[in-house]
């Protein structure tokens, strides 16, 4: 296994925390801790897709990770505005 697999396996392990987290109420998916562990578990697993390209799944990390950095962003605009 290489260096890449764990980087995936990592993010994936991350995007699922966040997920079940959420789920069970213990972490507000709004907040910057939730959109942080997906943005950076997405962008494990893009990282690892370098190693063996899946076009399907970089198109749907890809998303996710645009999705929690616009997450990200607006967290942070709250923050300054307040």
């Amino acid at each position: 296994m290489s260096l890449l697999d764990v980087a995936g396996l990592i993010g994936v392990a991350m995007i699922l925390a966040a997920y079940a987290l959420a789920t069970t109420g213990r972490l507000d998916p709004k907040r910057a801790p939730s959109l942080a562990l997906n943005f950076a578990g997405s962008s494990l697993i893009l990282l690892s897709l370098t190693r063996a390209f899946n076009l399907s799944a970089a198109i749907v990390e890809g998303a996710w990770a645009l999705i929690a950095l616009a997450g990200l962003a607006r967290a942070a605009l709250r923050r300054l505005r307040a």
